[in-house]
């Protein structure tokens, strides 16, 4: 059967609608930004606060001993704070998709609403185009106005340093505009398939959030100073979910095709 854009731009539509009649999933999508926000802001904000702190160099030294003796240790700390954060970031746009997929199908489900929209003509290519964008628009633009306002807070606290605009940087530009798409329809597809294999959205959430522990754990390793990422091993994370989001894709398609989801649930 052809695709149809505008079948699959209807169930984008319809679903964004049911995400704005649900305030407590608009909240918890909001929680977390401000996390992301404000956490490094505080953080870059206490090295600049007092960067004659001898201590600053202490900790300085446990990530690069070799720091030259002249360098200032509160601005090697601030890059190395975004730099460690950028991961953590990253969580963001693979976790609000899961909120908004786990609700799509599996919520779908929970409020009977699945079965007139299997009956209609919609394919599960438009299916899967139309929901997985009701995730993946809101996910992206709101990883982009999260990264705006990192941008002008750590410009702000970080002024006093008096060596310039800290961010965005090459880097950061790279993460929120390549990989956070990216990253979305993986958190996306991932909630997805499990949304149509279990019974509630709540469920569905809880299973989902687990792939962002991988990504946690690796901002762990970061930050205790056991692992050193920079462009190259993003560029390879990236290379490597691409290659997840095409198969999550062609898994996705196969399992919300109407005849398979009907045989199921009917």
């Amino acid at each position: 059967m052809a695709f149809h854009p505008r079948r699959a731009l209807a169930v984008f539509w319809k679903d964004f609608l049911d995400l704005r009649r649900n305030p407590s999933l608009l909240l918890a999508m909001a929680a977390l930004p401000m996390v992301l926000v404000v956490v490094p802001i505080g953080v870059v904000w206490t090295y600049v606060h007092n960067p004659d702190d001898p201590g600053l160099r202490v900790v300085a030294l446990y990530y690069n001993p070799n720091l030259p003796l002249g360098a200032s240790a509160a601005r090697y700390l601030v890059d190395r704070t975004l730099l460690d954060w950028f991961g953590m970031f990253l969580v963001m746009p693979v976790f609000v998709p899961i909120l908004i997929s786990s609700q799509s199908v599996a919520g779908e489900k929970e409020r009977r609403t699945l079965e007139p929209l299997l009956a209609s003509p919609v394919t599960a290519a438009e299916l899967v185009m139309g929901k997985s964008l009701a995730s993946l628009v809101p996910a992206v633009i709101i990883t982009w106005v999260a990264f705006a306002l990192l941008c002008v807070g750590v410009d702000v606290v970080s002024w006093p340093l008096g060596q310039g605009l800290m961010m965005p940087n090459a880097l950061w530009l790279f993460g929120v505009m390549v990989l956070a798409p990216l990253f979305a329809f993986f958190g996306n597809g991932v909630a997805v398939l499990i949304s149509a294999r279990v019974a509630d959205a709540r469920t569905a959430q809880q299973l989902s959030a687990l792939v962002v522990l991988p990504l946690v754990g690796l901002v762990a390793g970061q930050v205790a100073g056991f692992l050193t990422a920079g462009a190259a091993y993003y560029a390879l994370q990236g290379a490597v979910v691409l290659l997840l989001d095409a198969g999550l894709l062609w898994a996705s398609i196969r399992l919300l095709d109407r005849e398979r989801l009907l045989s199921r649930w009917g």
